[in-house]
């Protein structure tokens, strides 16, 4: 008989993650050369040939993975199977086309070893990334489900036998965040915004602070957190506005024109306009969370916005109409009243409308700022003659019809002898945050 010295690889000096190395898109999982031996098996010679083979000749994840698939297949009921299986989960996570093969060998390490933590990491991981992947909506969040519970076992497991308690603190440490990132990802996605805004706090606590400063995961989720806010019911503007300015101002410049303009409609949604940000701004750049005594200034109160409005527009009819919907659905019911009187049963043009809900017949669409912020319709348009191509939910599209009535709670304005507007149509794209906030 020979003995297979080996080293664990639930040990730190075996196993060392770079930060980013899994985070929530297909990066790959690092794995150092093991250095330190932790146990001997004994292993019969023709046995301990193939290991060799499998373990120590093949130097490349390509040539390993069906090395040691060949040794598992031959031996199954190897006394070394929990370490051959946790090297075949290594190198298929190494090889960008084989994280559902490294998912499939994760499940099996964590039958024999239900506290690994590297098999937790690698589950978490790649179902987050294939979920990210999927398009219908239902198993997009069941594959961001079945992420988090993995993550949440991560949390929740123990060390495992073979670690030291020193190197156990210290690779939990390691891979917290990206469980809690896994966690709040699938509840942002149902608009969970408690469980979201927790998990993600619980991240950035477990996170170095300068890798919540520089492109990654934790000033990803940092973003995340301040929109989970906006979320919120009602609505944290204050929140928001720090934690997706402090997103804004770390992240690179080629990123900064898709995160700003959500940080600037929260502050102007609280604030009533952009005056004063620069405190924000600095605030933010200097704090991972909101310092103790920061505030926001509020503005006044929609109700008292369309009130000032009406009482200083001699001419309803000159308001834009932005303005006049706001006034539909936060004035007073006899102001709305008065507002709508100056559109009823004129025939306009909108474009650029998003589309939420489309048949031959109707078209329900969002318009305002905030419509389009919160996926929310603020128009329907009943279609004078049934559409032959219907629009693509997300999409853009031209209208012209005629003002017949309005719900003022929540706002619908219903349009008549609905019509497109020639015009080609602008295909849905990933959502962009539109600045905008109360008229003044």
């Amino acid at each position: 008989m020979k003995k297979a010295v080996f080293s664990s690889l639930l040990s730190v000096s075996a196993l060392m993650l770079a930060p980013g190395a899994i985070s929530h898109h297909s990066d790959a999982f690092g794995q150092a050369a093991a250095t330190a031996a932790t146990g001997q098996v004994q292993l019969d010679p023709a046995e301990f040939a193939d290991y060799d083979n499998a373990v120590n000749k093949q130097t490349t994840p390509q040539t390993q993975a069906p090395a040691l698939e060949a040794y598992l297949a031959k031996y199954p009921k190897s006394t070394v199977k929990a370490d051959v299986l946790q090297r075949l989960m290594i190198a298929y996570s190494q090889l960008p086309t084989e994280h559902a093969k490294a998912i499939e060998t994760a499940d099996k390490v964590l039958q024999l070893q239900p506290n690994n933590p590297q098999a937790y990491v690698i589950e978490v991981a790649y179902r987050t990334e294939a979920a990210q992947a999927i398009t219908d909506p239902t198993a997009r969040q069941a594959g961001l489900d079945a992420a988090a519970d993995y993550a949440q076992k991560g949390l929740d497991a123990t060390k495992p036998d073979a670690m030291s308690a020193a190197d156990f603190t210290t690779l939990k440490a390691s891979i917290t965040p990206t469980f809690y990132s896994a966690i709040g990802s699938a509840a942002l996605n149902k608009k969970d915004s408690a469980a979201a805004i927790a998990a993600y706090k619980a991240e950035l606590a477990a996170t170095k602070l300068e890798d919540t400063q520089k492109a990654g995961t934790a000033l990803q989720d940092t973003f995340y957190l301040g929109e989970a806010y906006q979320q919120s019911t009602p609505p944290d503007y204050v929140n928001c506005t720090f934690y997706t300015t402090r997103a804004a101002v770390y992240a690179p410049d080629n990123f900064k024109a898709q995160l700003q303009p959500l940080a600037t409609y929260c502050y102007k949604k609280y604030h009533g306009g952009v005056d004063g940000y620069d405190a924000v701004i600095a605030a933010a750049k200097a704090n991972l969370n909101p310092p103790a005594g920061f505030t926001i200034t509020a503005a006044p109160s929609d109700a008292d916005i369309a009130e000032k409005t009406i009482a200083e527009t001699p001419n309803l009819a000159t308001l834009a109409l932005a303005d006049k919907e706001f006034i539909l659905q936060n004035g007073k019911p006899e102001d709305a009243e008065k507002v709508f009187d100056t559109i009823k049963g004129k025939t306009t043009e909108i474009p650029g409308a998003t589309v939420l809900m489309a048949t031959a017949d109707q078209l329900q669409v969002a318009v305002s700022d905030d419509a389009v912020q919160s996926k929310k319709a603020d128009f329907t348009y009943n279609m004078k003659t049934p559409l032959k191509t219907i629009p693509v939910v997300g999409s853009k599209i031209n209208l012209t019809g005629t003002y017949t009535s309005y719900t003022q709670t929540p706002l619908m304005i219903i349009m008549s002898d609905g019509e497109e507007v020639a015009a080609k149509r602008t295909a849905a794209k990933a959502p962009v945050h539109h600045g905008g906030g109360r008229h003044r």
